[in-house]
């Protein structure tokens, strides 16, 4: 007999005398997730004895269990002390709590640490093997990028990921909270959720190994037989929690939902989308870029000294982006000594013009109806400075050795920096560290005294090299997350004296759960394969997107099928809109074109491939769509096609809606619908 819990999405049992996991099945179609109890695991712990003895384990599947409390929906299970590989005996006290929460199962793990060790990690919920549904062709995980999304082959073949000489057999280890707030593992047409239950800064990773390894290795194959060598081949699966919780603390910890799913990875997303959207309001965008519209981006220094243009001469700028329809310029390398150089510094780089100069320019830009976002950057401070040497040194994020974290940093223009002789190395700070919050606070307010109608905080999304921070002497605990602080910092800047409520506020590739305080994200997904995974996820905030080909129509139509807004960047931000004459015309007639159709194609909501489906004369799926849905119910399609031949196709709702009328990019006259609509090569159409 074993214990069990049923949601109306998986099914699973417990081992009665270890509280191992011994069984999970997928209950609407019968995946047996897991199925060999004699792989069960229950959790695991990493508890260090010394510098000198770390890797000490306590294996949960040796452990007994003291205690179970059953209820309707619910088991409690508790271990009362732990036995580790190499320590003996802790008084380590583990609860674990595993409830039907609507569809799903919800574990709640906490540890009250009575022993003299630090725990430093923790697996749980920890599946002792995953394997692929009976009918799968693949099996693949599914985490963020840069809001994109990256995959993972897990079978029939299998991603290294890890160093091989750092482990015993193929490791994927790496996505992490807050940036990867959730995990899938999925095959063609079912998967598994796996994603925190609540907005919580504790680091859980996701990870994932195959154990004892390769049949072939030149080829990653998962061998095809339960056994090899006399093993067992599985998969184990963790939530890998990083708690640190020291001796005489009892912590509890992030809570882990899992919950089976049909369909495409949308569906699996969604499931986060629709738990996120209980807890996070996001952040809404001023009134005066609420509209259709589009940016240039232009960078006028680097630390190797271009010098490109002094701040009295950015009214003309201005003037050409009023003439191409450009709303808003965002300003790069104004400060002092350049892009990526000064760090955290945000006053203006003197060669280039006065505080006063700059001041009257911006808001000269503003009379001609063409805002001005300063690019800032905080998350660094850069290490060859003076004022890092004698100061900020001390308020850098640090490692447990006591030494601070380093980011490689970025190269320009010169052998010198393209060779990495001479780079500017940035050191990631610790925003737990209240003297650097109001160094940060200090900076911004240059911004704001400047007149700028907002900043661009570019990447605003990570930390670099740092995670967490073992500095002393910050006022956090031991191992605090570094992301913990992120939309803080932006709440404490909107409290500053003179910001104003329509002071716009972007950053890059921003994560989820910053869209709390970030009104815009900036990317680049210039490929035919992205994922517009953040979009996805928040499908009615503000995306953009770098544009820098010279005739980039495939771009400008990935803008439009994806609600891009266009960040027009020639010459790689280094150039004017007159460079790229082509790429500025169509891009016009894109923006004009959802102008017109803005009640699908901007104020819809962005639905990616789901509630409708496109496809070719001789059936095959077409790649390139997405669909909108209006706040009527009504639902729009932008077709792309990024290849250099016309191409026929079909669109069908799912609803059975009836779609009659189209309208090209390059043509925005209403056609009706036939049979199929011809969309020309490198064009889209919006279908209504």
């Amino acid at each position: 007999m074993s214990y069990s819990l049923k949601s109306p999405t998986l099914h699973c049992e417990f081992n009665r005398e270890t509280g191992a996991l011994v069984s999970v099945t997928a209950a609407k179609t019968g995946w047996k997730i897991l199925d060999r109890p004699h792989l069960g695991l229950s959790f695991q712990l990493m508890v260090p004895l010394s510098e000198e003895l770390r890797h000490n384990n306590v294996l949960g599947e040796k452990q007994k269990l003291d205690s179970v409390v059953e209820s309707k929906d619910s088991l409690t299970f508790h271990w009362k002390g732990v036995e580790s590989e190499r320590g003996g005996k802790h008084p380590i006290n583990v609860t674990i709590r595993v409830a039907v929460e609507g569809k799903q199962i919800v574990y709640y793990p906490s540890i009250d640490n009575k022993s003299e060790y630090t725990v430093e990690a923790v697996h749980v919920p920890y599946l002792g093997d995953v394997r692929p549904p009976a009918d799968a062709q693949w099996l693949k995980s599914f985490h963020l990028v840069y809001a994109n999304a990256a995959e993972g082959n897990l079978w029939p073949t299998f991603d290294f990921w890890q160093g091989y000489f750092g482990t015993n057999n193929p490791t994927q280890y790496g996505p992490r909270t807050p940036v990867n707030p959730y995990y899938l593992m999925r095959s063609q047409n079912q998967g598994l959720y796996v994603g925190a239950k609540k907005i919580s800064y504790d680091m859980v990773a996701w990870a994932v190994e195959l154990k004892p390894g390769y049949s072939s290795s030149i080829t990653g194959e998962v061998p095809k037989t339960d056994e090899i060598a006399g093993k067992p081949v599985h998969m184990p699966f963790a939530a890998v929690h990083m708690p640190y919780v020291m001796p005489g603390e009892s912590r509890d910890l992030t809570p882990i939902a899992l919950e089976a799913f049909q369909g495409s990875w949308q569906n699996g997303v969604e499931i986060y989308k629709k738990w996120r959207d209980t807890v996070l309001e996001p952040a809404v965008p001023p009134a005066w870029a609420r509209d259709p519209h589009s940016w240039l981006q232009l960078h006028i220094n680097s630390p190797e000294d271009e010098l490109r243009m002094r701040f009295t001469e950015l009214p003309k700028v201005a003037e050409e982006c009023k003439q191409h329809g450009v709303k808003i310029i965002q300003l790069v390398g104004w400060n002092d000594g350049g892009q990526d150089q000064g760090n955290p510094s945000h006053a203006p780089d003197p060669r280039l013009g006065t505080f006063e100069e700059l001041k009257a320019a911006i808001a000269k830009c503003h009379e001609i109806g063409v805002k001005i976002m300063l690019f800032t950057k905080f998350t660094w401070a850069d290490r060859a400075t003076a004022r890092f040497r004698e100061e900020l040194v001390n308020l850098a994020a640090t490692d447990p050795y006591g030494d601070y974290y380093l980011y490689p940093g970025y190269q320009y223009f010169t052998p010198a920096q393209w060779l990495d002789i001479n780079t500017k190395r940035l050191i990631p700070m610790c925003f737990h560290s209240e003297r650097f919050m109001e160094i940060c606070e200090e900076e911004f307010m240059k911004v704001v005294n400047l007149g700028a109608a907002g900043m661009l905080y570019d990447e605003s999304q990570h930390h670099g090299t740092s995670w967490l921070c073992f500095h002393p002497d910050h006022g956090h605990r031991y191992g605090a997350h570094v992301y913990e602080k992120d939309n803080d910092l932006i709440r404490r800047f909107r409290k500053l004296p003179g910001v104003t409520d329509d002071f716009f506020i972007a950053g890059e590739a921003s994560y989820d759960w910053q869209f709390e305080t970030y009104q815009l994200a900036y990317l680049r997904s210039s490929s035919k394969t992205h994922f517009p995974i953040g979009r996805f996820m928040q499908p009615k905030a503000q995306y953009m997107t770098a544009i820098i080909g010279f005739n980039d129509r495939n771009m400008v139509n990935q803008c439009l099928m994806f609600n891009y807004i266009i960040s027009h960047e020639p010459y790689n931000f280094k150039g004017s809109l007159n460079d790229y004459p082509e790429t500025v015309a169509y891009a016009r007639k894109m923006d004009d074109l959802r102008t017109t159709y803005r009640k699908w194609f901007w104020d819809g909501e962005f639905r990616h491939a789901l509630d409708a489906e496109c496809a070719h004369k001789n059936g095959k799926a077409h790649p390139t769509y997405s669909v909108f849905k209006a706040k009527d119910g009504t639902l729009g399609v932008v077709v792309c096609n990024y290849e250099d031949e016309e191409v026929s196709v079909k669109v069908k709702a799912d609803n059975g809606q009836a779609f009659t009328k189209y309208a090209l990019v390059d043509d925005a006259v209403l056609h009706n619908v036939g049979e199929y609509i011809e969309v020309p090569a490198r064009s889209a159409v919006v279908v209504m």
